[in-house]
Protein backbone atom coordinates (compact mmCIF):
# COMPACT_ATOMS: atom_id res chain seq x y z
CA UNK A 1 0.00 0.00 0.00
CA UNK A 2 1.11 3.55 -0.78
CA UNK A 3 1.68 5.88 1.80
CA UNK A 4 1.65 9.56 1.34
CA UNK A 5 5.02 10.67 0.79
CA UNK A 6 5.42 8.33 -2.40
CA UNK A 7 2.18 10.14 -3.88
CA UNK A 8 4.07 13.42 -2.74
CA UNK A 9 8.02 12.01 -4.25
CA UNK A 10 5.46 11.61 -7.73
CA UNK A 11 3.81 14.61 -7.53
CA UNK A 12 5.90 17.26 -6.18
CA UNK A 13 5.73 19.11 -2.65
CA UNK A 14 4.77 22.41 -3.68
CA UNK A 15 2.44 24.40 -1.89
CA UNK A 16 0.02 27.28 -2.78
CA UNK A 17 -0.74 29.21 -0.54
CA UNK A 18 -2.42 33.09 0.45
CA UNK A 19 -2.37 35.11 3.37
CA UNK A 20 -5.05 35.59 5.53
CA UNK A 21 -5.57 38.99 4.95
CA UNK A 22 -5.48 38.44 1.45
CA UNK A 23 -9.35 39.11 -0.85
CA UNK A 24 -11.13 36.31 -1.72
CA UNK A 25 -10.76 37.94 -5.01
CA UNK A 26 -7.12 37.76 -5.11
CA UNK A 27 -7.52 33.28 -3.81
CA UNK A 28 -10.12 32.43 -6.13
CA UNK A 29 -7.73 34.11 -8.73
CA UNK A 30 -4.88 31.95 -7.87
CA UNK A 31 -7.11 28.68 -7.71
CA UNK A 32 -8.00 29.83 -11.38
CA UNK A 33 -4.97 30.50 -12.21
CA UNK A 34 -3.20 27.49 -10.87
CA UNK A 35 -6.58 25.37 -11.66
CA UNK A 36 -6.99 24.24 -7.96
CA UNK A 37 -9.70 23.62 -5.36
CA UNK A 38 -8.30 25.00 -2.44
CA UNK A 39 -5.43 27.27 -1.17
CA UNK A 40 -3.67 26.96 2.25
CA UNK A 41 -3.42 30.00 4.60
CA UNK A 42 -0.32 30.65 5.79
CA UNK A 43 1.58 33.21 8.10
CA UNK A 44 5.26 32.49 6.89
CA UNK A 45 5.55 28.80 7.53
CA UNK A 46 2.49 28.37 10.23
CA UNK A 47 -0.57 26.89 8.97
CA UNK A 48 -3.90 28.94 9.77
CA UNK A 49 -6.14 27.48 7.72
CA UNK A 50 -7.66 26.49 4.02
CA UNK A 51 -9.42 28.27 1.75
CA UNK A 52 -11.82 25.97 -0.61
CA UNK A 53 -14.22 26.88 -3.81
CA UNK A 54 -16.96 25.33 -1.52
CA UNK A 55 -15.66 28.10 1.31
CA UNK A 56 -16.09 30.59 -1.61
CA UNK A 57 -19.54 29.42 -2.94
CA UNK A 58 -21.23 28.76 0.34
CA UNK A 59 -19.65 31.96 2.63
CA UNK A 60 -19.74 34.88 0.22
CA UNK A 61 -21.24 33.75 -3.05
CA UNK A 62 -24.32 32.81 -1.08
CA UNK A 63 -24.45 35.41 1.34
CA UNK A 64 -23.96 37.98 -1.03
CA UNK A 65 -20.75 39.48 0.09
CA UNK A 66 -17.84 40.88 -1.70
CA UNK A 67 -15.26 39.16 -3.41
CA UNK A 68 -12.99 42.29 -3.01
CA UNK A 69 -13.62 43.32 0.31
CA UNK A 70 -13.83 40.32 2.12
CA UNK A 71 -10.74 38.95 3.52
CA UNK A 72 -9.22 35.33 2.93
CA UNK A 73 -9.17 34.54 6.81
CA UNK A 74 -12.96 35.20 7.38
CA UNK A 75 -13.62 32.53 5.32
CA UNK A 76 -11.19 30.11 5.74
CA UNK A 77 -11.78 26.82 7.62
CA UNK A 78 -9.50 26.92 10.66
CA UNK A 79 -9.67 23.66 11.87
CA UNK A 80 -7.95 21.67 9.02
CA UNK A 81 -7.64 17.75 8.91
CA UNK A 82 -3.79 16.96 8.03
CA UNK A 83 -1.99 13.75 6.80
CA UNK A 84 0.86 12.54 7.86
CA UNK A 85 3.74 11.70 5.62
CA UNK A 86 3.23 7.87 6.53
CA UNK A 87 -0.52 7.90 6.50
CA UNK A 88 -1.60 5.15 4.13
CA UNK A 89 -3.67 6.15 1.08
CA UNK A 90 -6.31 4.55 2.28
CA UNK A 91 -6.41 6.07 5.81
CA UNK A 92 -6.40 9.45 4.23
CA UNK A 93 -9.65 8.20 1.78
CA UNK A 94 -11.40 7.57 4.82
CA UNK A 95 -10.65 10.56 6.75
CA UNK A 96 -11.82 12.32 3.60
CA UNK A 97 -14.81 10.85 2.99
CA UNK A 98 -15.72 10.63 6.16
CA UNK A 99 -14.97 14.53 6.51
CA UNK A 100 -16.64 15.03 2.87
CA UNK A 101 -13.41 16.73 2.03
CA UNK A 102 -10.95 17.14 -1.16
CA UNK A 103 -8.23 18.21 0.18
CA UNK A 104 -5.56 17.10 3.11
CA UNK A 105 -2.28 19.44 3.59
CA UNK A 106 0.67 16.72 4.38
CA UNK A 107 2.72 17.78 7.67
CA UNK A 108 6.27 16.34 8.56
CA UNK A 109 7.75 17.29 11.90
CA UNK A 110 4.76 20.69 11.99
CA UNK A 111 6.06 21.54 9.13
CA UNK A 112 3.74 21.78 5.76
CA UNK A 113 5.37 19.40 3.14
CA UNK A 114 2.35 19.59 0.54
CA UNK A 115 -0.67 18.95 -0.34
CA UNK A 116 -2.88 15.87 -1.44
CA UNK A 117 -6.14 15.78 -2.87
CA UNK A 118 -9.04 13.10 -3.25
CA UNK A 119 -8.19 13.19 -7.21
CA UNK A 120 -4.39 11.80 -6.25
CA UNK A 121 -5.71 9.01 -3.55
CA UNK A 122 -8.27 7.65 -6.39
CA UNK A 123 -5.28 8.27 -8.94
CA UNK A 124 -3.40 6.03 -6.54
CA UNK A 125 -5.46 3.45 -5.85
CA UNK A 126 -6.36 2.50 -9.37
CA UNK A 127 -2.70 2.12 -10.06
CA UNK A 128 -2.31 -0.37 -7.02
CA UNK A 129 -5.52 -2.46 -8.48
CA UNK A 130 -3.89 -2.15 -11.67
CA UNK A 131 -0.66 -3.50 -10.55
CA UNK A 132 -2.65 -6.11 -8.93
CA UNK A 133 -4.25 -7.64 -11.46
CA UNK A 134 -1.36 -7.50 -13.73
CA UNK A 135 0.42 -9.52 -11.31
CA UNK A 136 -2.62 -11.29 -10.69
CA UNK A 137 -2.80 -12.06 -14.65
CA UNK A 138 0.83 -13.27 -14.88
CA UNK A 139 0.42 -15.76 -11.48
CA UNK A 140 -2.48 -17.28 -13.35
CA UNK A 141 -0.91 -17.61 -16.83
CA UNK A 142 1.93 -19.51 -15.08
CA UNK A 143 4.52 -16.37 -16.31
Amino acid sequence: MKLVHHLLDSKGRGIISIAASASVLDAIKIMADKAVGSLLVMDGDKLLGIVTERDYARKVIIKGRSSESTEVGEIMTREVCTASVQDTVNKCMTVMTKRKIRHLPVIDNDTVVGMISIGDLVQAIISDQQEEIQHLEQYISGQ
